[in-house]
């Protein structure tokens, strides 16, 4: 893949390459220079695009799930290849170390490789009759042609963990990706046509959000829309969708608690609070945002947990033993900045970190501290998508739980113990889709991930990432 600020990328509509009238830079957030430019769909074309692929899904859904399969896993070979090159893309255009955008590439191997064999188990069922004479069943048919929308902060293995199983269960896709991250979904595109995925099964929309979410909403050749982004955003799709009653499936905003207990393992502790918060340079929607940790462990947890994250390297994320990376604009690191400044005016006290990183060019943040972080402090009740660890303290089990619950976010959790008794109670009582306990990275291909409350509707990867793209029908056959 050739790009630079010169020469625009092409768009992959119905298996063709294609220039357009409109073009989208490209900024490198470690450097703050437009290194890439990439053409944009206009309206007109998105809808040709929609009929495309509703030309293609008679043929792709007629496909046997092995076949669909055989497909997947050759564009996850692809991925393999070139991931080297596709992981280097994701690093210039988002700014997270090399080495996570490398480990993207393979989580996103990952995914195609689980919905790749997942395709064969859609299965129906028989159900016994209550009449003579009628017979039941169940079948799973698949829901049409699915609008993508994707966010910048994991550019690749959010758009597959979307692309991967609504063209597993037999859908056409049209992706749009973010128009800061528009590169890496152009690599995958070639993945795909590498791969002999037929033109109209998967297409991308590089271009204006709203334009291509209205089209997705207020078109009938685009069944379903499954989005990863804002809580705001999403409720706008929310609203959007009404008319219409058109299926979303949604990942929205996160708040996630990390509640370390005194029985916990110390040092293990700290180890995976670290990879829950500073993975991604905070930039996640599972991102550790609030910690908890019980007093009588404070000072030891504080102790070992600065001294971890002094010990992170922030740079460039092309350099050699970055850990942690840029913020994505100078709007992400001005919203990080005036959340340190409110913490400190509800007196919090910052350990370490705290401002911008200086004598260098990119939207740069020191790993932060915050100890004695108030529950109304905007850190504690907004998600800060920041290298920004804020650190309170509790009692008892009871309190932890109750302002762990206490948001209206519910996407992820975490929490260090040693006590099996409290997982058990921590699992059923925890208000969010995944919890992570004594794990700081618990998402995995064949496990679903989604948000309670207002952290979204539906779940992705596992089994439900299949039977999201899937309608359930009963056919009851009489005179039988």
């Amino acid at each position: 893949m050739e790009f630079s600020p010169d020469k625009a990328c092409k768009i992959y509509l119905d298996g063709k390459w294609l220039a357009t009238e409109r073009e989208i830079k490209v900024v490198n957030p470690a450097t703050e220079q437009v290194f890439a430019k990439v053409f944009a769909i206009d309206k007109d074309q998105l809808q040709m695009a929609l009929n495309t692929a509703e030309a293609s899904f008679a043929a792709w859904r007629g496909r046997t799930a092995k076949d669909r399969g055989i497909l997947l896993h050759r564009v996850a070979d692809e991925l393999k290849r070139r991931r080297d090159e596709i992981g280097r893309i994701i690093t210039l255009e988002n700014g997270k170390p090399l080495a996570q955008s490398k480990g993207e590439v393979d989580m996103s191997e990952d995914h195609l490789r689980w919905f790749a064999e997942e395709a064969r188990h859609s299965y129906g069922r028989t159900i016994p009759n209550q009449v003579q004479g009628k017979r039941h069943l169940v079948v799973k048919t698949p829901i049409g042609t699915v609008g993508a929308i994707a966010p910048w902060n994991f550019p690749l293995v959010l758009a597959v963990r979307k692309v991967a199983p609504a063209m597993a269960a037999g859908c056409p896709v049209i992706l749009k990706p973010a128009s800061q991250t528009p590169l890496s979904a152009i690599a995958l595109a070639e993945c795909m046509e590498a791969a002999g995925i037929p033109g109209g099964v998967f297409q991308l929309a590089i271009g204006k959000a709203s334009m291509i979410a209205d089209e997705f909403l207020s078109n009938p050749i685009c069944r379903k829309i499954s989005f990863t982004g804002s809580t705001q955003v999403g409720q706008e799709l929310i609203r959007g969708a009404a008319n219409s009653v058109k299926p979303l499936s949604l990942e929205l905003g996160g708040l996630a608690p990390v509640l370390i207990f005194e029985d916990c393992d110390l040092e293990r502790a700290v180890q995976e609070t670290i990879i829950a918060k500073f993975r991604n340079t905070g930039q996640s929607c599972i991102a550790a945002n609030r910690i908890y940790v019980q007093k009588s462990i404070h000072d030891k947890f504080v102790e070992k947990f600065v001294a971890a994250v002094e010990r992170l390297k922030t740079g460039n994320g092309l350099e050699d033993g970055m850990d942690v990376g840029p913020l994505v604009n100078q709007s992400a690191l001005d919203g990080a900045l005036s959340q340190i400044e409110d913490a400190v005016k509800h007196g919090g006290k910052v350990l370490t970190g705290g401002k911008r990183k200086s004598g260098t060019h990119g939207f740069f943040l020191e790993p932060s501290v915050i100890d004695g972080a108030h529950d109304h402090a905007v850190c504690m009740q907004e998600e800060t998508f920041a290298p920004v660890a804020p650190i309170t303290t509790f009692d008892t089990e009871e309190e932890a739980i109750r302002r762990a619950n206490q948001s209206p976010y519910g996407l992820s959790a975490y929490a260090m113990t040693s006590n099996i008794g409290r997982m058990f109670r921590l699992s059923e009582q925890i208000e969010a889709g995944t919890l992570g306990i004594n794990d700081g990275a618990p998402t995995t291909s064949q496990a679903p991930f989604g948000g309670v409350k207002q952290s979204g509707w539906g779940r992705e990867l596992g089994t439900e990432g299949l039977e999201a793209f899937l309608e359930t029908k009963h056919v009851s056959i009489g005179g039988v």
